[in-house]
């Protein structure tokens, strides 16, 4: 992980604030379900028809031998939880600052890792998925906030990707640690759902170390406390100007009495469609998570043995983790639109090979040879590498760019509920779509991304080392934004909503 602190200047409190912001941002670790599902004992415990239909078909291809909605509930009931609690954080972000979210978030993971490591039947296991949910919520509603409003201009993009660099470090060793539990017998699912207590306990201790964003403090009326961690941040003293756009930022902010009706203000429709709904829901549809979710029950499915299929799952969060670091070193100087437009160009081609093998090799009756089964790997290895430089670190990175801060809590809050939204229907969905579309789901997804290509081509200008407080501008400038940002807005007339 002090991979990504190199980005940071080397001034010695502004690393020390953001080497502290890395530990809380392993909370993704308790992302181990996707492996545990793939488990024998666990579904023996939980899920026994499921159980006894794999061993039916332990040596057959068959795109629908994972086809249940309860199992997968399992997984999306997470999902499901987050994009219901992030409406709490919002409000508990913005009356009572980031840490606060960030503390109810940990607090709540660790609830969650607890139930589930102790689960004795299926409404234990939902509960715990729902407490982790929780945490999703809060920790995502505040982390992007925090990492954007902390970093400067100049090194945003780096110093937001550590979100999304923990979160695959996490899937990484998540993915690793089901590899060694799915081993012991009988309880080493227990073990992976309840080492998500690690990760919980380290976000709750950054977060209570972490300082409060000047931002936030300012938001709070709190100018002396805020105009110190600016200067501390910063290394420096002379601060005035940006310490002057954070107070009128704060004053337009505190004028705001209902920002989510201001949210849908005209001058604000870009950053609510690209932004809050847009980014946020094709960040699920590019058929990733799909993969990451499922990946050890992909593997599976294609012939791998259980091993194999952990061990496959593993290589392509490996691909994840590496292109996160590429991107973080990079997204700063080349920017957030060419990393979108040729990563997805990548993806599109990989989903359509996928689907092209899998129509010509698969789901007849026989097992998929080696040699085919070690080119989709391949191939699934280079989609999870584009994903992972473009969609993936920039899901996140853009919208907590684009938003003013007298809406920027609130419109979190849709960028993270869009997202679980999004995430909850591709995890409930997947299973029964590989079922029923086959090789088609993948040619599906590579429709969906020549669409989020055009979106952003078309659409999204251009963010990098831009101030966070003046991006509004470039939608002033842009060529299809600016008639909805300078034309009059029928409701400023009437006073602030």
């Amino acid at each position: 992980m002090m991979l990504c602190i190199c980005s940071i200047p080397s001034n010695s409190r502004e690393y020390y604030i953001y080497k502290k912001i890395v530990n809380f941002k392993l909370k993704c670790l308790c992302d181990v379900s996707g492996g545990v599902t793939s488990m024998d004992d666990f579904l023996k415990e939980f899920f026994p028809k499921v159980y006894r239909r794999k061993q039916m078909h332990l040596h057959e291809t068959d795109y629908c031998k994972y086809d249940d909605q309860v199992l997968t509930l399992f997984t999306s009931s997470l999902y499901f939880s987050a994009l219901v609690m992030t409406f709490f954080a919002s409000f508990l972000t913005r009356k009572k600052g980031r840490k606060a979210s960030i503390i109810v978030g940990a607090l709540s993971f660790l609830a969650g890792a607890i139930l589930n490591a102790a689960a004795k039947n299926i409404a234990m296991l939902i509960i715990g998925r729902v407490l982790l949910g929780g945490g999703i919520g809060f920790g995502n509603q505040a982390v992007p906030l925090y990492l954007s409003e902390m970093a400067p201009a100049k090194n945003r993009g780096a110093v937001n990707q550590l979100f999304q660099f923990t979160t695959c470090a996490g899937i990484l060793i998540a993915n690793l640690v089901n590899y060694f539990t799915e081993k012991i017998h009988p309880y080493g699912w227990r073990i992976s759902l309840g080492l998500a207590g690690l990760p919980a306990f380290a976000m709750l201790v950054g977060g209570i170390c972490c300082a409060e964003t000047p931002n936030s403090l300012v938001e709070q009326g709190r100018l002396d406390k805020a105009k110190q961690v600016l200067q501390r941040i910063r290394g420096t003293e002379n601060v005035e100007a940006e310490f002057e756009d954070l107070k009128e930022a704060s004053e337009e902010a505190q004028a705001v009495k209902s920002p989510f009706r201001t949210l849908l203000k005209r001058k604000y429709r870009p950053q609510l469609i690209i932004g809050a709904l847009g980014i946020p829901a094709f960040q699920q549809l590019t058929g990733n998570n799909s993969i990451l979710f499922y990946a050890p029950v992909i593997f599976q499915s294609l012939g791998f043995g259980a091993n194999a299929s952990l061990f496959s799952s593993f290589i392509t969060n490996g691909a994840l983790l590496v292109a996160t670091v590429i991107s973080m070193f990079l997204v700063d100087k080349y920017g957030r639109r060419k990393f979108f437009l040729e990563a997805g160009f990548e993806m599109i081609c990989c989903m359509i090979i996928t689907g092209a093998v899998l129509a010509v090799n698969f789901g007849h009756g026989k097992e998929i040879g080696k040699g085919v089964s070690a080119f989709l790997v391949v191939v699934i290895f280079l989609f999870v590498l584009a994903y992972g430089r473009s969609w993936g670190p920039l899901g996140w990175l853009v919208p907590s760019e684009l938003f003013p801060l007298e809406i920027r809590s609130s419109a979190q809050s849709i960028v993270v509920c869009v997202n679980m939204i999004f995430t909850a229907l591709v995890a409930q969905l997947f299973l029964m779509s590989l079922c029923h579309l086959k090789f088609g789901i993948f040619l599906l997804f590579a429709s969906l991304i020549i669409f989020m290509s055009f979106f952003v081509f078309f659409l999204l200008p251009e963010t990098k080392k831009v101030p966070i407080e003046e991006i509004y501008l470039l939608f002033e400038n842009h060529w299809f934004w600016r008639r909805f940002v300078t034309d009059q807005d029928p409701e400023t007339s009437k006073g602030t909503a």
